[in-house]
């Protein structure tokens, strides 16, 4: 009688509550550093330690890195995310997530944009914002002649342009063609063009969304951008008490639980 009752009540709980019995899922974190960076950013390392045990993280690094400065185009950026997540999932991983700090967040937001694939995003602190570059006298000369290349069909010329990093201003010399990919104030660098795309073309998925009282754009644009984003009921937008560079580290605790929360790790 007792084996039973033990039997008729397994039997119910995996009626109501089955997702409490189900398996975790395998999982990964594909990582981008933001502007000037490296993959083993010191920014992205405290979300690295809490994650890795848990799922796989994979660090890319991208053309904005300080060793390869706009070396290829922002669609061929996009193109090495897609194919990292393709490896994952090759590979077996149920559950990829794609994210960033600062530059590697905006790209999160322009590759699910232009349709990648992805089970979650995780944009931290949020970065690089051409459509401000017009605005400041030092970078709308390189910027312009950038354009003007480009719209001359001179893809393939070297421009030299300045660069803008929190503030900090630097030279880059690159194909037009490729600057442009970055730098045009309506192009795939344009987060809120992102999000609206992303709103039409694309179906709701979780959102992991942390920025720092400190980082400027958290009074300038963090949230409507944010809000442009389709709704999904599993989306967060955290705040943390950070600055630009820091907020990864702020968060990765609570990374932690979203995720945990997601794959059942």
């Amino acid at each position: 009688m007792r084996l039973g009752l033990r039997l008729l009540l397994a039997w119910a709980l995996l009626a109501v509550g089955g997702a409490a019995w189900a398996q975790p899922v395998s999982c990964a974190l594909v990582l981008m550093h933001g502007k000037w960076g490296m993959p083993q950013s010191p920014y992205l390392k405290p979300v690295v330690q809490k994650i890795q045990p848990h799922c796989q993280v994979k660090l890319l690094e991208m053309p904005w890195s300080r060793q390869r400065m706009y070396d290829r185009p922002y669609d061929h950026a996009l193109a090495q995310i897609q194919q990292t997540v393709t490896e994952l999932r090759q590979s077996g991983v149920q559950w990829v997530a794609v994210g960033g700090q600062s530059f590697g967040a905006n790209a999160s937001l322009a590759y699910w944009a232009e349709g990648g694939d992805a089970d979650a995003l995780v944009p931290m602190a949020p970065g690089h914002v051409p459509e401000v570059f017009a605005n400041i006298a030092d970078a709308r000369g390189g910027i312009d002649a950038v354009r003007q290349r480009f719209e001359a069909g001179q893809g393939e010329d070297l421009v030299t342009m300045t660069d803008i990093n929190q503030g900090q201003r630097r030279a880059v010399t690159g194909k037009a063609s490729a600057l442009w990919s970055y730098f045009n104030p309506q192009g795939l660098g344009n987060m809120a063009l992102s999000a609206q795309k992303a709103q039409s073309t694309r179906q709701p998925l979780p959102v992991f969304w942390a920025i720092g009282t400190q980082d400027p754009l958290y009074t300038s644009g963090s949230r409507e951008i944010y809000q442009k984003l389709p709704i999904h009921p599993d989306s967060l937008y955290l705040v943390v008490n950070a600055n630009h560079a820091n907020t990864p580290e702020a968060a990765a605790d609570d990374l932690w639980r979203w995720l945990k929360a997601r794959t059942g790790r």
